[in-house]
């Protein structure tokens, strides 16, 4: 089956390899064309337009940073709204507010086709490795035509109803609890160090015991080693996730306020010229900037 995929950033480029590696021929679009050299060749069609990667499929998978990079992707000039097939359903991977998806989702069903939220849990090497945490929402017809595509991306897909936007609040709050969880380990890993603890030795004693766990295990390792390359997601990706969570926590009246330190962690490393970097480092260095080592 042919189906259009765009966007090859850190994490669209090796979901797209594990689609081809599953069987899909893809009609690529990304905005440096020059990405989709990474992909075999005779399993992709390069495409120059969003509404060309659209043209004559049944399914587009989409992989885009912002919302308003996905907007234009989807309604712009060049968008995929002008080509997609009546009944084809648009697959959006992205981390985007719960309003962007219930936008593009009213504006899919004007034109026939069809819209669910799909976006994932994990870095680039967990998408490499097909081990990302599909969540989805949207309505359940068009979720379970989806469902070969998604089980080629990741080691499970979890349902969260048929609001367009479900799966993007909880992407929303999983990732504030990554964020929190980020400036926990470099503060209590810094406190240990600088009263004569292997910051190593902690990391590795709680990420086996007390917070055995993913995200304790993996970004604790990171923040413990000082291990801040390559760059698996940037640091200022990691202020618009901290912007979305605030927003929807304004939007719906409930108070975050490790929302907000997360949030001044993050646009610190942006406006020191961060913003490039991993987001682990903007946790981990800067709090041992601010304790002196």
């Amino acid at each position: 089956m042919t189906i259009g995929f765009i966007g090859l950033g850190n994490m669209g480029t090796p979901m797209a390899q594990n689609l081809i590696k599953a069987g899909y021929h893809l009609q690529v679009y990304n905005r440096t064309i020059a990405k989709a050299d990474e992909l075999e060749q005779a399993s992709i069609t390069k495409c120059n337009t969003p509404a060309e990667a659209a043209a004559n499929v049944q399914f587009v998978v989409s992989m885009l940073s912002e919302d308003e990079i996905l907007k234009e992707a989807v309604s712009g000039e060049n968008g995929l709204l002008h080509t997609f097939p009546k009944g084809g359903v648009h697959i959006s991977m992205s981390t985007i507010s719960p309003e962007t998806s219930q936008l593009l989702s009213g504006l899919h069903e004007q034109a026939g086709s069809h819209y669910i939220a799909a976006p994932v849990f994990g870095r680039p090497e967990a998408a490499a490795a097909k081990k990302l945490f599909v969540c989805t929402s949207g309505a359940a017809l068009h979720k379970a035509a989806a469902q070969p595509i998604l089980e080629a991306l990741g080691q499970s897909v979890t349902d969260f109803g048929e609001d367009a936007g479900a799966a993007n609040v909880l992407k929303i709050a999983g990732n504030f609890m990554i964020i929190a969880s980020l400036e926990l380990m470099a503060e209590a890993f810094t406190l240990a160090e600088k009263n004569g603890l292997d910051r190593v030795a902690v990391a590795n004693f709680f990420g086996s015991t007390l917070f055995n766990a993913p995200i304790y295990q993996n970004y604790g390792k990171l923040i413990a080693n000082k291990q801040y390359q390559p760059v698996g997601f940037k640091a200022r990706l990691g202020l618009k996730d901290a912007r979305l969570a605030i927003k929807l926590s304004q939007t719906s009246h409930t108070p975050m306020p490790l929302a907000m330190l997360a949030h001044n962690r993050l646009l610190t490393a942006v406006a020191k010229g961060g913003g490039d970097n991993d987001w682990v480092e903007a946790f981990g260095k800067g709090v041992t900037d601010d304790a002196g080592i």
